[in-house]
């Protein structure tokens, strides 16, 4: 379950890293234009943050536990994805974006088995 639990945790990492690096580095509009429309709806600076958090989630999903420096920041980094992916589909919800939604609740899975595993069972402190 170790081995499994780092698979979904370095995937959620990969997609959040990515995710979050193209919402810092690409400007608002180009982000609604390339498929981001929900983008539309929050301003600038709160895009930006978001991307941010992206990140900071897919860093602290992996680092803490490699470098074996608080793990504990592990399933708290999967914990914050879920309210995350939570507050994603709401927004995807409010634009009718079902195949978006279908997305979140995947990643919130995920995030969800991460935050459970490593709070419980195969903690990094057993």
């Amino acid at each position: 379950m170790n081995l499994v639990l780092w698979i979904i945790a370095g995937v959620l990492a990969a997609v959040f890293l990515g995710a979050g690096v193209m919402k810092l580095t690409q400007p608002r509009e180009k982000l609604v234009s390339s498929g981001l429309g929900w983008a539309e709806d929050f301003p600038p600076n709160v895009v930006k943050l978001i991307g941010a958090l992206e990140v900071l989630a897919a860093v602290g999903l992996i680092l803490p536990a490699v470098l074996g420096i608080a793990p504990v920041l592990v399933p708290l980094a999967a914990l914050g994805l879920v309210l995350m992916m939570i507050g994603a589909a709401v927004t995807h919800a409010r634009r009718r974006e079902l195949p978006a939604i279908a997305v979140n609740v995947v990643l919130l899975a995920l995030a969800a088995v991460v935050a459970w595993g490593r709070f419980g069972p195969h903690s990094f402190t057993a």
